[in-house]
């Protein structure tokens, strides 16, 4: 898993915590990460959707009236959220691990 995937999904997995019915937009979610970029925030959005751990519906406004684009927002579906927990779990044991093996003293 990308640290990029990675810091989407902990910000995902906060943020329904926080406030599970809601929706949030793409951009939301970069502003909310470390760095993250808008280009590299709605690849890995569109790509959990397609694995059917996000929902996705686009905002039913009148553009020209709010004079900007409309707005595509996402949250969880329930096995996506249950996915998404033991993705982040199973890659933070193999980052503690691998972090293990290089503090392991060589022996002879």
């Amino acid at each position: 898993m990308t640290t990029t995937a990675k810091e989407i999904l902990r910000i995902l997995v906060r943020l329904h915590d926080e406030r599970p019915q809601e929706w949030i937009y793409g951009l939301q979610i970069a502003e909310l990460g470390d760095g993250l970029l808008p280009s590299s925030t709605y690849p890995v959005l569109q790509r959990l959707v397609s694995l059917g751990w996000l929902d996705d519906r686009w905002e039913d406004i009148d553009t020209h009236a709010a004079k900007r684009a409309r707005r595509r927002f996402y949250r969880f579906t329930p096995d996506g959220l249950v996915a998404s927990r033991e993705a982040l779990a199973a890659s933070d044991a193999r980052q503690r691990a691998a972090r293990r093996s290089v503090r392991a003293p060589r022996t002879a």
